[in-house]
């Protein structure tokens, strides 16, 4: 899997990084893609990406704030001139259907592809084909909620030298051993499957959590991730204006991080305060969390 980040910043746009938006590329899922937010001119930073918008499925709102959703009725609308037939997914707080809606009547937008619009809730459980995707509210001036997407784990592979050990040529037996508990052979030995199965290679995980104050939620949702993606507005001098805005700092999102056991922290949501210093909030969260990056605009992370 592959995060391509769209935009980093904060609030609104600037030279050096666009307001919120990430991609997870699956290739290993048929290509498909999700977007997590959906700021302004994040279909301008997709061009300059591998991203595609007939293979976004799925997109997951934060929270209403302009710049999580000012750039979605405008990608809706560019993906039906590419697309008649794939189903889209929307997911986000109480309100973002109104607003879609609004938008594409308003401007008389007419989708080629069907549309659904899920308005989540804090607790809730979504089963997207190998994925299960779990919302948790956040602590933000408005409703505001993060994702932890868990992969299913993997079967093992076939162990076929021990399968010949016991005289089991390869041929359409093979597949038995895949599919079924117990495997009679034809000389009436019955051999159990899961002898000859390897272990199950572990599904990823990743956390995305949009604004938000320090809080238990967002460890529960990144608990044992492989990647969490985190906002880290402001610095640690500035945490009573963090407290205060309903923000994160660097810090706390490595010590949120730290606490959940995540295997790796990328910051963003960086404020354009940091745009000369923003090395400084990387500085700040690996000095509680070693394995943090500071993701920037167009920047993509495989794990």
């Amino acid at each position: 899997m592959e995060l391509v980040f769209l935009g980093t910043g904060a609030g609104v746009p600037a030279k050096e990084r666009n307001v919120s938006s990430a991609a997870l590329v699956m290739p290993e899922h048929q290509g498909e893609m999700w977007l997590f937010d959906c700021g302004e001119a994040t279909q301008q930073q997709i061009l300059r990406t591998k991203v595609t918008l007939p293979k976004v499925k799925h997109i997951f709102i934060s929270h209403m704030h302009g710049d999580h959703i000012f750039g979605l009725p405008g990608l809706l609308g560019s993906r039906s001139f590419q697309v008649k037939d794939e189903p889209l997914t929307i997911y986000g707080p109480k309100g973002i259907k109104r607003f879609v809606q609004e938008a594409l009547r308003s401007s008389n937008t007419h989708l080629q592809y069907p549309l659904e619009i899920i308005e989540v809730e804090d607790g809730a459980g979504y089963e997207i084909g190998a994925m299960t995707v779990t919302v948790r509210r956040l602590e933000h001036g408005i409703p505001c909620y993060g994702y932890r997407v868990s992969e299913a784990d993997k079967p093992g592979t076939l162990l076929v030298d021990k399968l010949q050990a016991e005289g089991v040529e390869p041929g359409p037996i093979y597949k038995q051993f895949k599919e079924q508990a117990t495997v009679t052979l034809a000389d009436g030995r019955t051999l159990n499957s899961a002898d000859f199965i390897g272990d199950a290679k572990k599904g990823k995980h990743l956390a995305v959590i949009g604004d938000t104050r320090l809080c238990d939620a967002a460890s529960e949702l990144a608990r044992d991730v492989d990647v969490l993606v985190h906002e880290a507005t402001f610095m640690d001098h500035q945490a009573e204006a963090a407290r205060q805005f309903h923000h994160s700092t660097a810090k706390q999102a490595a010590e949120t991080a730290k606490a959940a056991g995540a295997a790796s922290l990328i910051l963003t949501h960086i404020s354009s305060r940091y745009k000369d210093s923003s090395q400084d909030l990387l500085v700040e969260a690996q000095a509680s969390f070693a394995n943090s990056y500071l993701a920037e605009d167009l920047w993509s992370y495989t794990f």
